[in-house]
């Protein structure tokens, strides 16, 4: 029996938008589509999305830890602090990215126009 799921390529592309989309790990697949150059302009906006994500949230994950490192007990634990809200938000940001994906909302990424 064939079934005919007009939406199936639909629910394809949204599972491939959120696999860019998770955190860490998706910054790689990230990569590679932005290497490769062959896929279309939404996943590459998306891929760019979630390397902008992951390249912040890395930079100023390690400014903070290397902070923390560096300075007396209550200033480090502030900022140790600070690095686990700034982690909790970036793991809650790309899991609200996803929820917009599956919804069939747009996730804000329009360009602008010069």
């Amino acid at each position: 029996m064939v079934e005919n799921d007009l939406f199936k390529e639909k629910k394809l592309q949204q599972l491939q938008l959120s696999i860019h989309l998770i955190p860490v790990l998706g910054a790689i697949a990230s990569v590679w589509v932005l290497n490769r150059k062959t896929s279309n302009p939404e996943t590459e906006a998306v891929s760019r999305l979630a390397v902008r994500l992951t390249g912040g949230w890395l930079l100023a994950y390690g400014l903070l830890w290397f902070g923390g490192l560096q300075t007396s007990d209550l200033l480090s634990l502030r900022l140790l602090y600070l690095n686990g809200l700034l982690t909790s938000g970036y793991f809650l940001t790309c899991l609200f990215l996803i929820w917009q994906i599956f919804q069939g909302k747009s996730i804000g990424l329009k360009k602008k126009r010069s």
